[in-house]
């Protein structure tokens, strides 16, 4: 069992920039998110998105800002449980909670501080009638190692950044490979759909639009795939894999059965400090909610840097905290 200062359940741009704010305090966090790496959103879902509204950046790419964030919080040593979502949380002393999750990882701390951003994320899945039967099997929603699909044929469904990205990274991986969408035209970044279509020229990947996936076929695992045209004709596609990827599907999941007061799927909190009804728990970023409420970044930057202030307070009672400016005392000076 692990302990720490500060739980942070949800490693996005909120719970990461968290840390930074912490270590000044010498409080020492650690993450957990339902997603394999660091970043939430701008990692699973646009990191190649550029964003605009992030002080001191003109533009900066979503997932740009992450590695950035990494290494602002890697001199204070944050650990991390990822690939894992929290099940339960447990008031077991007057100041310590006890967080366990799916997998069975126990950490205690008596702070936690939920950054959660929309809540879980679940795959956005096609209405296909046997999905289910090929899901391990041929199906994945998501890429977690590329490798896996060395050499193979690959059926990629979808419009956004996602299969736009993962259509050119697989051209040089896979035996084959195949972006079905539903449009003549892409969501995602002008760039990568020119890429896309220079591969489509050269050869590298078979692209279908205006069509869909309409079937699944094969008999212990998947081996075609049944691409309904725009003619309303089936062409069936030899296919190792198929990965739609339609987005992510935010859920509040447990979160809802931990006693907190829950707005329209959102947590409320006291602007004071971002505190929720159960103390010692906190709430920042597009998790929470509250009158005047803007679900952005830099906000969630904002309820992080003041929810610490209070997390301090809360865990050392006696102690005086004495606020330096970064400028003066640079980083080193707040670690130990």
């Amino acid at each position: 069992m692990l302990k720490t200062d500060i739980i942070i359940i949800g490693a996005g741009p909120v719970g990461m920039f968290t840390v930074f704010e912490a270590g000044l305090l010498k409080l020492r966090c650690h993450l957990i998110d339902a997603l394999p790496q660091v970043g939430g959103q701008l990692t699973e879902i646009y990191p190649k998105k550029p964003i605009y509204d992030i002080p001191g950046y003109p533009s900066i790419l979503a997932g740009d800002l992450i590695k950035n964030l990494e290494e602002q919080i890697a001199p204070f040593k944050p650990t991390y449980t990822l690939g894992e979502r929290v099940e339960t949380i447990e008031r077991t002393e007057e100041k310590m909670f006890t967080v366990q999750t799916n997998r069975g990882s126990v950490i205690q701390a008596p702070v936690i501080a939920i950054a959660g951003g929309l809540g879980c994320f679940e795959p956005r899945k096609p209405p296909l009638s046997n999905l289910s039967q090929f899901e391990d099997k041929g199906v994945d929603y998501i890429v977690r190692d590329p490798e896996k699909y060395r050499d193979k044929r690959i059926v990629i469904a979808g419009g956004g950044d996602s299969a736009l990205d993962w259509t050119i990274f697989l051209s040089e991986v896979a035996s084959e490979v195949s972006l079905i969408h539903r449009r003549s035209s892409f969501r995602g970044a002008l760039d990568s759909v020119d890429k896309v279509m220079e591969l489509a020229q050269q050869g590298k990947v078979n692209l279908i639009t205006e069509a869909q996936v309409a079937e699944l076929h094969g008999t212990d695992r998947l081996e075609h795939v049944g691409v309904k045209l725009k003619s309303k004709d089936i062409k069936l596609i030899d296919a190792d894999y198929f990965i739609p990827l339609f987005g992510l599907s935010p859920k509040l999941g447990p979160i809802a059965n931990w006693g907190l007061n829950i707005n329209k799927n959102a947590i409320e909190v006291d602007t004071f400090d971002y505190s929720t009804n159960v103390v010692g728990i906190y709430a920042i970023g597009d998790i929470n909610t509250y009158p005047g409420k803007l679900k952005l970044i830099l906000s969630g930057f904002h309820e992080g840097t003041l929810m610490v202030q209070s997390a301090f307070k809360y865990i050392y009672p006696d102690q005086k905290l004495s606020f330096k400016y970064t400028t003066v005392v640079g980083v080193n000076g707040f670690k130990e």
